[in-house]
């Protein structure tokens, strides 16, 4: 691809790759690049008239904001988000005692090495689930 690029844009090397078409052909590879370059024109003429009526609304915004007293800060203000408020931890659901110690569950996660080796041994897990 870079070396398309190097011949298309470099004029003497670009002659000695045409050199073999006929006159036909050369006009044909003409008439394809400029229709090339016509959709690139139009595609940027669209897109800046986009970009030209998206400025257009937002400086029609801005002007409301001034005819109605408000400034840019004060509708920053409104939009900042609200510090966010932790959640409690989730109680324990599942409990076991192993040599003297309690090794509790929530349900979640990763189930505990304790618990996982008495279900693998047969258990059910409603026989550590915590009653109250």
């Amino acid at each position: 691809m870079a070396e398309f690029l190097e011949i298309l844009t470099h004029g003497r090397r670009l002659k000695a790759q045409l050199k073999g078409l006929t006159l036909d052909e050369l006009q044909e590879v003409i008439a394809k690049m400029q229709k090339i370059a016509e959709e690139r024109e139009e595609e940027l003429a669209a897109e800046n008239a986009a970009n030209a009526e998206r400025i257009a609304k937002i400086e029609a915004i801005r002007k409301q904001l001034a005819e109605d007293g408000i400034s840019l800060e004060e509708l920053n203000v409104l939009t900042e988000a609200a510090p966010r408020k932790k959640r409690a931890p989730r109680p324990p659901k599942y409990e076991i005692t192993v040599d003297g110690e309690h090794i509790t569950w929530t349900g979640q996660g990763r189930t505990p090495k304790a618990i996982k080796e008495k279900l693998d041994a047969g258990h059910s897990l409603e026989e550590f689930l915590i009653k109250g």
